[in-house]
């Protein structure tokens, strides 16, 4: 049995393409970053506590997916924005240069974690001018999202290049992730 310990309606999605069979229960653990702390080890700070929190609730042989994704810019992680003038900030921050978007994923099995993983994808914005980010942002898709923008939906439009996994920016490295399920035996074998 596969949990996914999140919320994120994308992540479930990108398991659900795969066709992994899974069930869905959010974490609630508290996603404050730490004084000092790297953005990659907060990412995976946070997916360990995630899939941690809620292997404790289950039997010994299930396996908790938790995951965590970041956008980095100047060494800086971009979070949700916490309101629409702070979302115009990022993007027009991200517009016509490149960041970084990590995600890293980890799996529980009983108490001990059995696979973990960061992922980390380059993304060039295209140059935008302030008006396009105001009715990008005024669009809402972005304001539950770290870095303020969602590359699969309408925020498609402000990315010019990808280098590396565009399930990634999404939220899930796909082929990443079946193959720690796979190594971890969570899956006997995909497809």
């Amino acid at each position: 049995m596969i949990v996914l310990a999140s919320a994120s309606p994308r992540r479930r999605e990108i398991l659900e393409l795969l066709r992994v069979p899974f069930s869905v229960i959010p974490s609630d653990v508290d996603e404050t970053m730490a004084a000092g702390e790297g953005a990659l080890a907060y990412a995976a700070r946070i997916a360990r506590a995630k899939a941690a929190e809620i292997a404790a609730r289950h039997t010994p042989e299930t396996f908790v997916l938790g995951a965590d994704t970041v956008v980095v810019v100047d060494d800086e992680v971009l979070g949700k924005p916490q309101s629409d003038v702070d979302a115009c900030a990022m993007i027009s921050r991200l517009a016509g240069r490149w960041h970084q978007v990590a995600t890293a994923v980890c799996l529980v099995h009983g108490a001990r974690v059995a696979e973990e993983l960061t992922v980390t994808t380059r993304v060039r914005f295209r140059a935008l001018e302030p008006e396009a980010i105001a009715r990008y942002v005024a669009s809402g898709e972005g304001r539950d999202k770290a870095g303020a923008y969602a590359a699969q939906g309408l925020g498609a439009g402000l990315v010019a290049e990808i280098e590396g996994s565009f399930f990634n920016v999404i939220g899930l490295p796909a082929a990443e992730t079946v193959d720690l399920l796979v190594r971890a035996g969570a899956l006997a074998r995909w497809p």
